[in-house]
């Protein structure tokens, strides 16, 4: 089963970022994660799911946010979630996200260091001087649900220990 979910209050406090935490604390980020909405698709035929910002986010050409986005998701054992820009974003602003495309393993949901919580990290790449704006509760990313298969000699048995790149720690 696919499903979007909320991560706790207390991760999403744990993963915000430093200058979010500065700006303000309780009430305002009480009202943020209250009002963080699940991914979902916009039409009948569209392939990915919107993820909408939590908060008001200015991007001035070359600027990069680092953010929590408050979801984590549950997917079958082969099934993997990417993540790209949306695509008028990226067409418009040449916004991307820093690691190109993301990949949110099955795995990653409830792992043992920050539930599986989905952080993004967004550039505005303009050659144009241009500006992004992307209103609290506006679209800036999709996630596409992919199933994948393996080899026939495959035989990973690898467990997840953490977050963000804890498969290459030993």
């Amino acid at each position: 089963m696919n499903k979007f979910e909320k991560v706790s209050i207390e991760q999403y406090l744990k993963d915000l970022s430093t200058e979010k935490i500065e700006k303000s604390i309780s009430q305002e980020i009480a009202t943020e994660y209250r009002d963080i909405k699940l991914p979902k698709r916009a039409t009948k035929y569209s392939a990915g799911y919107d993820f909408y910002a939590p908060f008001d986010i200015l991007l001035k050409p070359n600027e990069t946010i680092k953010f929590a986005t408050g979801i984590k998701c549950q997917m079958n054992d082969d099934v993997v979630l990417l993540l790209a820009p949306r695509s008028s974003l990226g067409f418009k602003y040449r916004l991307q996200l820093d690691n190109t495309i993301g990949v949110i393993d099955s795995d990653y949901y409830n792992n043992a260091t920050n539930e599986g919580h989905i952080n993004a990290k967004i550039t505005n790449d303009s050659r144009d001087e241009k500006i992004v704006e992307i209103k609290k509760g506006e679209a800036f990313m999709q996630g596409i649900f992919v199933k994948f298969e393996t080899t026939e000699d495959d035989n990973a048995q690898g467990i997840r220990n953490g977050g963000i790149g804890s498969t290459n720690e030993k």
